[in-house]
């Protein structure tokens, strides 16, 4: 028996989970199951009670959830020794404000949650660090703790995203358009671009194949960088700078498409196990 979790994804069985925490009979059917379908958007105590009792499900999102948060990513980028800016995570402003003065700018300042560059900040000068971390000690008194301080990296204003599903790997670049502007984010106005640079694309998505064969993981956007200072040296540098478990489907052709996708790979890895959604 197939079970899934997934609102738009139908098998033998059908329950969603949104907005509730799993329960006893969430318990009993996946123990019931040969293999489990589950949503982006599963929660922690879905995830655990799913993995825990069937052995079988998709998508893997071990990492998700044993690495949580932009720290948590940059820990499993050391362990894995996955080329990314330099990084060091702190606790707390007042922890880090003894090691301003010898931070090298500019630096990119990322809270440790948040999606779309909403988070994240580039200071250009003290003055603008401070101002950041003033923001960050509002944070901290509502409960949001801990960030981190990365490496400026610059990039020709652009960003390559490679989203996994599945065993497919889709790629496309987001242009800023606006040499002033700060984040290359399609929110943030950048465009999109499938063509350029074709060996650069490769280049990152031989990573993520790698990442995905090493831990398992089968749904994420991952957002690369390449250090423009190292390309005209003719070296190619894919920089992970983070991943992303709920990622925009604009570059991927939209919500129609990327689901036609979810639904092919799923099958796929069904068809792998020798087991028929219906």
């Amino acid at each position: 028996m197939i079970l899934s979790f997934h609102p738009i994804i139908e098998a033998h069985e059908n329950i969603i989970c949104a907005g509730r925490q799993p329960d006893e009979n969430d318990l009993a059917a996946i123990r019931r199951a040969d293999a489990l379908i589950l949503p982006q958007g599963c929660s922690e105590a879905l995830y655990r009670m799913a993995r825990a009792n069937c052995r079988h499900l998709f998508p893997n999102m071990d990492v998700r959830f044993d690495f949580p948060g932009k720290r948590g990513q940059i820990r499993l980028f050391q362990k894995l020794r996955v080329a990314h800016p330099a990084t060091t995570l702190h606790d707390s402003a007042a922890a880090f404000e003894s090691q301003m003065a010898a931070l090298a700018l500019p630096a990119v300042v990322k809270l440790d949650w948040g999606g779309q560059g909403e988070t994240v900040f580039k200071a250009q000068s003290h003055e603008d660090l401070a101002r950041i971390l003033a923001h960050i000690q509002s944070c901290e008194r509502s409960g949001q703790k801990g960030f981190l301080v990365q490496q400026y990296i610059p990039a020709r204003q652009r960003s390559l995203r490679v989203a996994l599903i599945g065993t497919r790997r889709i790629s496309y670049w987001r242009i800023q358009p606006d040499p002033g502007a700060f984040g290359d984010s399609v929110a943030a106005g950048a465009r999109i671009d499938h063509h350029a640079d074709p060996d650069l694309k490769s280049a990152a998505e031989a990573v993520v194949e790698d990442f995905s064969l090493r831990t398992g993981l089968q749904l994420a956007g991952f957002d690369f960088l390449f250090d423009e200072r190292i390309l005209t040296q003719g070296r190619i540098q894919p920089l992970l700078l983070e991943i992303n478990y709920f990622f925009g489907r604009t570059g991927l052709g939209g919500s129609e498409k990327y689901y036609q996708i979810l639904l092919e790979e799923t099958d796929a890895w069904l068809d792998r196990l020798g087991l028929k959604r219906k």
